[in-house]
C-alpha cells in the first residue's frame, strides 16, 4: 500500500496539485500490477480550509497521524499562508519522512517552507525562481543546488515551480511506479501538447 498525504491549508493553489491528486485518487490509468494507493487530505487541525479557488476542504487526518514509511508520499501544495506557525509541524514531519526514505513533493510556496527549514541546503531543488527563495528565506543556503527548471527530483525530494504542476505530477507518478512507462509518456504528452494522437496512444497502452 502506498499512502499519499496531501496537505491542505488556506489559500491552497488548487491547480498545482490537481493533476497528481486526480490521477492517484482515481487510479484510472494504473498498470495492472500496481500497488494500491490511498490518498488522504492532511491538515494542521481537522478544521476546514478554503482553497484559492474557493473550495472548502475538511482534512481527513492531522499531521501526527501520517505513517512514517519509505512507501509514504507527502504532497505539499503552494499557498500564501505557509508562514503561519501552525504549519511548522508538517515541515518537521517532511524532514522525518525524507530521512526514512519516503517521498516529499513540494511545489511553489511550499518550497519556501522547506528552504527556511534547511532542507534545500544540500539537495537539488527548484522553486519559482532563485531570487524568490532568497527574498522569502533570508537564511536559505542552497543556492549551489538550485536548478532553473519547472520541476526536478533529487532521490526522494521532488520540487516544482508554480508553472510546473504537470511535470511535477509526471515525476511523482514515475517515482512511485503506478503507470507503465508508455502510459505515463502518452499521458504527459497529451496534457502537455493537447494533440489528440497522444490520447489515442494513451488508450492503446491500456489494452496491452
Amino acid at each position: 500500500m502506498i499512502n499519499v498525504y496531501s496537505y491542505v491549508l488556506d489559500t491552497l493553489a488548487d491547480w498545482e496539485i490537481g493533476y497528481v491528486t486526480a490521477e492517484l485518487n482515481s487510479g484510472q490509468y494504473f498498470k495492472k500490477q500496481s500497488d494500491k494507493v490511498s490518498v488522504k487530505t492532511v491538515g494542521a487541525t481537522k478544521e476546514s480550509i478554503v482553497t484559492k479557488g474557493g473550495m472548502k476542504v475538511i482534512p481527513e487526518i492531522t499531521t501526527d497521524e501520517i505513517i512514517l514509511s519509505p512507501s509514504t508520499v507527502l504532497l505539499l501544495p503552494g499557498a500564501d499562508t505557509w508562514d503561519d506557525p501552525r504549519h511548522k509541524p508538517i515541515i518537521e514531519k517532511a524532514t522525518e519522512l525524507l530521512e526514512c526514505g519516503a517521498t516529499v513533493a513540494a511545489i511553489c510556496g511550499a518550497t519556501t517552507a522547506l528552504a527556511a527549514s534547511g532542507v534545500f541546503d544540500e539537495r537539488i531543488h527548484t522553486s519559482n525562481s532563485l531570487e524568490y527563495l532568497k527574498m522569502i528565506c533570508p537564511n536559505y543556503k542552497g543556492e549551489a543546488y538550485y536548478r532553473n527548471v519547472k520541476a526536478v527530483s533529487d532521490n526522494n525530494l521532488i520540487t516544482a515551480s508554480s508553472a510546473g504542476g504537470l511535470l511535477f505530477a509526471r515525476i511523482i507518478l514515475a517515482k512511485i511506479d503506478v503507470y507503465s512507462e508508455n502510459t505515463l509518456e502518452s499521458w504527459y504528452n497529451y496534457f502537455n501538447t493537447g494533440d489528440p494522437k497522444y490520447f489515442y496512444n494513451l488508450m492503446d497502452t491500456l489494452t496491452h
